[in-house]
This record gives C-alpha cells, sequence and structure tokens, in this order.
C-alpha cells in the first residue's frame, strides 16, 4: 500500500500539545514541517527510544547553500533533542545528477573533484553537530561506499523490479522535464531508484528510520520507504520540509550577487551577517525559528516588536545565525563591523575585501565594473542601474556619473577603497 502523506496542524493549535515525542514538538512549533508519512507513529516511536535520521547532500560544489541549511538545522534539534543525525554525502549519486527542480542535465563531475568538495562542505557540518562515536553523536558517510559496489544485472533483478515506470513518470522531477520537453537522460532517470537504494541501505547499516529533506524530494523519499518495506521489510519514515519563501514570495537565498553559500571562502560572515540583516519584516520571526536556536519564548518577544524596533529583532537574527555557522566571535565582530560601517567615513575591520593590482587602479577603472566585481551586484548592467538611481558610493561619496572611473587617487588614509550599495552591503578594494 503507497504511503500517504500527513500534514503537521497549523502552529498554535491543540494538536501541538498532543506531541509526545520533544523532537517532533521542536519541528512542530519553529515550523519545519510539511508533510509527514506518519507523524504519530514517529512521534511516538522518537519519545520511546533514540532514532536515527539522515538527509542527503549531493557534492556538486565546494559548498552547500542557504537552500540546505532548513535540513541542516532539523539534523541539528534532532541532535539536541537526544537522536542521531546521519549526513549522508552522496559520492555515488553526485556521479548521476538529481533531476529535481532542473531544466537541464547537470555537468558530471569527477571522482577527485567530488571527494574534494565532500571534504569541503565537511567543514560546515562540524559547527553545526557534534561528531562522534556516542549514541547521539552525529555521523557522515558516503554513499559511493556502497553504490560504487553494485552489480547492473543483479541491481536490475532485486531493486529494479519493486519499481514500475508508470509511477515513475508521475514524480515531479520527470514529469516537469518532459512537460517543458527537456531532455531527461536515462542516467538521471535512474537517480531515484539509487537515492531509494540509499534509505534501505542505512536502514541495514544502521538501524535509520526516518529521511527527511525538502518538500521536493517527497516523490524520492516515498521510494525509499516502500522500497525497505518490500525488499527489507522495514518500517521506514519521511519527513519534508516547505519550501521556505520570503514574505515578497521569493525564493530564499537568492540575491544579486548569486547564492548565499556556507563556506566562509565563498561568502563572508560578514555578508552572511548583513542577509540576514537585510531580512523582510514579516519574516522575522519565522527566519528566527528557522535558522537559529534561540528560545521559543525569546522569539515571541522579538516577534512582538513594532516599528524601528524590529530593527534590533534584526541584528539579533543576524548575530544569532552567523554565530551558529561561523562561531560567536564571527558573529559578534561582523554585527560590530556593521555598526562601525554604518557611520559616514568609518571603514570597518572585517568588511569583504578584494585585492586588485595597484598598476590596474592607477590605470583607472569603471565603478560599475568594480561593483560588480566585489559582489555587491550581480552584473555590469545592474551596477549601472544602481549608479543611476543614486544607490552607488565611493568612500561614502555617491557616484553621479554610470561612466565613472576610479583610480588609486582612490584609496584611502586606510590603504583602501570602500564601495558602498545602498546603505547596508560594503566592500573594500584593497591595492596588491
Amino acid at each position: 500500500m503507497l504511503v500517504t502523506a500527513k500534514r503537521d496542524p497549523p502552529a498554535g493549535s491543540e494538536t501541538m500539545s498532543n506531541n509526545k515525542s520533544e523532537f517532533v514538538q521542536t519541528l512542530v512549533e519553529r515550523g519545519f514541517l510539511h508533510q509527514c508519512t506518519d507523524l504519530e507513529a514517529l512521534d511516538k516511536r522518537a519519545a520511546e527510544s533514540v532514532i536515527t535520521s539522515y538527509v542527503g547532500y549531493d557534492a556538486t560544489a565546494d559548498s552547500l547553500h542557504i537552500g540546505n541549511l532548513v535540513s541542516i538545522m532539523m539534523l541539528n534539534w534532532l541532535q539536541q533533542t537526544g537522536h542521531r543525525p546521519i549526513v549522508l554525502m552522496g559520492g555515488g549519486t553526485t556521479k548521476i545528477g538529481d533531476p529535481s527542480g532542473k531544466d537541464e542535465t547537470r555537468q558530471l563531475l569527477t571522482d577527485d573533484r567530488i571527494n574534494a568538495n565532500i571534504s569541503s562542505i565537511r567543514e560546515t557540518f562540524t559547527s553545526l553537530l557534534s561528531f562522534g562515536d556516542g549514541e547521539t553523536d552525529a555521523m557522515m558517510v558516503n554513499n559511493a561506499d556502497w553504490l560504487d559496489e553494485l552489480a547492473y544485472i543483479p541491481l536490475l533483478r532485486e531493486i529494479g523490479r519493486h519499481f514500475t515506470i508508470n509511477r515513475m513518470l508521475t514524480f515531479d522531477s520527470v514529469k516537469l522535464r518532459l512537460e517543458r520537453e527537456q531532455p531527461l537522460t536515462f542516467l538521471e532517470f535512474n537517480y531515484m531508484i539509487l537515492q531509494a537504494y540509499d534509505f534501505m541501505e542505512l536502514a541495514k547499516r544502521h538501524d535509520c528510520v526516518l529521511q527527511m529533506g525538502g518538500s521536493d524530494q517527497w516523490g524520492n523519499i516515498i521510494n525509499g520507504i516502500e522500497l525497505g518495506r518490500r525488499a527489507a521489510e522495514r518500517e521506514l519514515f519521511g519527513l519534508t520540509t516547505p519550501l521556505i519563501t520570503t514574505a515578497s514570495g521569493a525564493k530564499m537565498g537568492k540575491t544579486a550577487a548569486g547564492a548565499v553559500w556556507l563556506r566562509p571562502e565563498r561568502y563572508s560572515p560578514y555578508d552572511y551577517w548583513q542577509f540576514w540583516r537585510n531580512t523582510e519584516d514579516a519574516d522575522v520571526g519565522r527566519f528566527l525559528k528557522l535558522f537559529t536556536i534561540l528560545p521559543m519564548d525569546e522569539i515571541a518577544r522579538l516577534e512582538a516588536l513594532e516599528g524601528s524596533e524590529i530593527n534590533d529583532a534584526k541584528k539579533i537574527l543576524a548575530t544569532a545565525a552567523t554565530a551558529l555557522l561561523h562561531g560567536e566571535d564571527a558573529g559578534r565582530e561582523s554585527a560590530e563591523t556593521a555598526e562601525k560601517t554604518f557611520v559616514s567615513g568609518v571603514t570597518a575591520d572585517g568588511l569583504p575585501t578584494t585585492d586588485v593590482p595597484r598598476a590596474e587602479l592607477e590605470g583607472g577603472i569603471a565603478v560599475f565594473a568594480l561593483l560588480t566585481r566585489v559582489g555587491l551586484t550581480g552584473s555590469n548592467g545592474e551596477a549601472r542601474r544602481l549608479i543611476k538611481g543614486g544607490g552607488a558610493r565611493v568612500n561614502d561619496v555617491a557616484v553621479s556619473q554610470e561612466t565613472a572611473e576610479i583610480n588609486a587617487d582612490a584609496i584611502n588614509d586606510d590603504g583602501v577603497i570602500k564601495l558602498s550599495a545602498g546603505k547596508k552591503r560594503h566592500a573594500l578594494i584593497r591595492p596588491a
């Protein structure tokens, strides 16, 4: 029988108080829960014993991004409430590529590139999870350990017979490609089978009973549950989070300069702090629940702030989120840097800095080109529009002409050039 979804009750409903486990209670009250295959049974299991749950991440880049943060926070809360998280790295599935939400086939990566990406990504998790050999310590595993060993014919005979093409064609990851007349390779078509195999393998190896992920993974998760029931006679559970959008309807984590990466080498702690500081007023309470570990009573107090006081809540959100990912020092320093930077004429340490050869500066560089180069704008066209609208500044002085250039004469007493996009985003140019 096909597993059906059960949605969580709205926050604040009486049903919330009926949750037996701290884990499920936390997910409900903080807004993580979208669908669950059997919430009541999962809640009972989590209340009675330590459960093991996993989230899978493909290693398509050397850093995860803010779109992954919701599932990471679920693993964090899983551990905080006394259970064991598994971070599954897709060393095997990355070689195929998840078609979910994609219009095009992913670029195939080499084994060396995938392994380097996994090593880099692991550093992110060490700040958010506690790894070790204890009952509730997190572990990171690589699905290449078993997927690379699979023999094709046995896989078809033992696993393939549990999947029907009819049903596979109904999943959004497949349907969207076909409806848009975009190619879906046979390689990608196999992705959902291998993800299902992962769940069954983790159940056998580590007694993992729960897979969590974004709502776009619902079909893949259900496949794993069904495979575990049919091929391994295991009772497994699936849980998804809602698609996180801003109050204005924009996709979470999309900025003019591109993705909000979780590795500091990709996206500085200061930029990360600024991202959260720029949260829309209507999103402050929701993001405090999802992306910080602040107590619910403190979040309720911050949610109630109105008028200009909401800015104080945004600063607390930014500092708490930055501290969680990058450490307490980074959170505090980013907040201090922002405070100094908002004072005209002050160049604060800690701002994102780009080295530019002095010879290049002496020859003169267009301001719009530099704005894009340092990541304050996503394109030269956007930079020109920013200048035209009066939003670009050099050393706190507004730039009035789209074609304006700056040279080495702009280097200030601190030995840098300060660029600003609006009032809240800043970067430094340092002559090299």
